[in-house]
C-alpha cells in the first residue's frame, strides 16, 4: 500500500518552509502530489521537504501557462500554494476561478498573517508570527531575552502541518458533499492554537508571564536539561512524584530532605543549583548507564548527527536513509495502510511530459508549449 491517501491528487504551487512541508506531508502518506516549479528558481540539494513530488516547469507569467495550471486544477482533488494574499488572484489563479472550474476542489492558503486583518499584506517570518502569538515570550530562561525555538513552531508545527490537516479535512468533507472549500492556513493561528493548553495553565493561575519559571520551561529543577562533566546535556522531565522519585534515587538524594517538597517553585531555583552540581559530576555515558532502564524520564540530548542512531529510533525507524540523505522517516504510522518509504526529490520538470500525457494533452501540443517557454 501506498498510504492512506494514495488515490488523492494535490497540486503544490511551489514555495520555501512550511509549504513544502505540508506537501511533504502529503506526499509520505499516498498523495499524488504535483509541484509546479518555476522556471527561474532552483532546487537546493539535498531538500528533504521536496521528496516524493512528481515536478513540472511552468511559466505563470505567460497566459498558456495560467491556462495549464487551471487545466491541472480541474483534475485534481486539492491545490496549495504559500504566496502573499492576492498574488494568486494576480495570476488568474485564486480559488474564485479555480472553484468555479472544479467545485469540489480544495483551495489550501499558507501564509504567516492569513490572507485578512492588518498584517495581511505585511513580509514577516516565523519569528514574527510567534511573536504575536504569545509563544515566543514564553520560551527561554528567566532573566533572559525569548529564546526563537528555530522555526518549529510559526513555520511547521503551526504552519505546515497546520496546512496538511485541513487540506485532508476539507477533502474529507469534499468527498461527503462534492463541494471544495478555501482553506486559510495562517502560521499565527497555528502557533497561537499549539499554545492552547499554556494558555489554559495562565487562565487557572498556574502560569506566569515571567518566562524561565514555570512547570515546563526550565523554571522546575526536575524539568529542565543539565550539563555534564564532559560537557554534554541531559533532560529530566520528571513531573510525577513516582518519576521524581526514581529521579532522586538514581541520583543519590532521596534522602535529601530539600528536595522532598517538589512543587514549591520558591525553592526551584536552590535546587536547581543542587542537581546542577550532581550532574556535573559524571560524564553523559555515566549518566546513561545510571539511568538505562528507569522510568525517571531521563534522555541524553543528542546532536541531529546522533539521533538516527540511538537504538530507539533505529528499532522503530525513525529515520531513514534514502537516495544518500539520512532524514526522519513518515510519521505517524497506519496499521492497514502503511506508507512506503520516502522517494527521492523531483529533478526539477521531470515530470513534465508524463504530467501533460495523463492530462490529455497531445505530444505535439507539449512541443508547442515547450518551444513558447511555456514549460521545460
Amino acid at each position: 500500500m501506498a498510504g492512506p491517501l494514495e488515490g488523492v491528487r494535490i497540486i503544490e504551487l511551489a514555495g520555501v518552509g512550511p509549504a513544502p512541508f505540508a506537501g511533504m506531508m502529503l506526499a509520505d502518506h499516498g498523495a499524488e502530489v504535483i509541484r509546479i516549479d518555476r522556471p527561474d528558481v532552483s532546487l537546493r540539494h539535498p531538500e528533504i521537504l521536496a521528496r516524493s513530488r512528481k515536478s513540472i516547469v511552468v511559466d505563470l507569467k505567460q497566459p498558456q501557462g495560467v491556462a495549464l495550471v487551471r487545466r491541472l486544477a480541474c483534475s485534481a482533488h486539492g491545490l496549495f500554494e504559500g504566496l502573499r494574499p492576492g498574488v494568486m488572484e494576480r495570476l488568474g489563479l485564486g480559488p474564485d476561478a479555480l472553484l468555479s472550474d472544479n467545485p469540489a476542489l480544495v483551495y489550501g492558503r499558507m501564509t504567516g498573517w492569513g490572507q485578512h486583518g492588518p498584517l495581511a499584506p505585511r513580509a514577516g517570518h516565523d519569528i514574527n508570527y510567534i511573536a504575536l502569538s504569545g509563544a515566543l515570550h514564553a520560551i527561554g530562561r528567566a532573566g533572559a531575552p525569548p529564546t526563537p525555538p528555530i522555526n518549529l513552531v510559526g513555520d511547521f508545527g503551526g504552519g505546515g502541518m497546520m496546512m496538511a490537516f485541513g487540506m485532508v479535512a476539507a477533502l474529507l468533507n469534499a468527498r461527503n458533499t462534492g463541494l471544495g472549500q478555501v482553506v486559510d492556513c495562517a502560521m499565527v493561528d497555528g502557533a497561537s492554537l499549539l499554545m492552547s493548553a499554556t494558555y489554559a495553565y495562565r487562565a487557572r493561575g498556574v502560569w506566569n508571564d515571567e518566562r524561565g519559571t514555570n512547570l515546563l520551561d526550565s523554571g522546575a529543577h526536575f524539568y529542565d536539561c543539565y550539563e555534564t562533566a564532559d560537557g554534554r546535556h541531559v533532560a529530566v522531565g520528571s513531573i510525577e512524584p513516582q518519576f521524581y522519585g526514581e529521579l532522586l534515587s538514581k541520583l543519590g538524594i532521596a534522602n535529601d530532605p530539600e528536595f522532598d517538597t517538589q512543587r514549591d517553585f520558591k525553592r526551584w531555583p536552590r535546587l536547581k543549583e543542587k542537581m546542577a552540581a550532581i550532574f556535573r559530576q559524571k560524564t553523559l555515558e555515566d549518566w546513561c548507564a545510571i539511568f538505562e532502564g528507569s522510568d525517571a524520564c531521563f534522555s541524553p540530548v543528542l546532536t541531529m548527527g546522533e539521533a538516527p542512531l540511538h537504538p530507539h529510533n533505529i528499532a522503530r525507524g525513525t529515520f531513514t536513509s534514502e537516495y544518500g540523505t539520512v532524514q526522519p522517516a513518515p510519521a505517524p504510522r497506519f496499521s492497514l495502510t502503511p506508507s512506503a518509504p520516502p522517494g527521492p526529490e523531483p529533478e526539477r520538470g521531470n515530470d513534465t511530459d508524463a504530467v501533460l500525457r495523463d492530462l490529455g494533452c497531445a505530444a505535439d501540443e507539449i512541443a508547442g508549449m515547450r518551444t513558447a517557454g511555456v514549460i521545460l
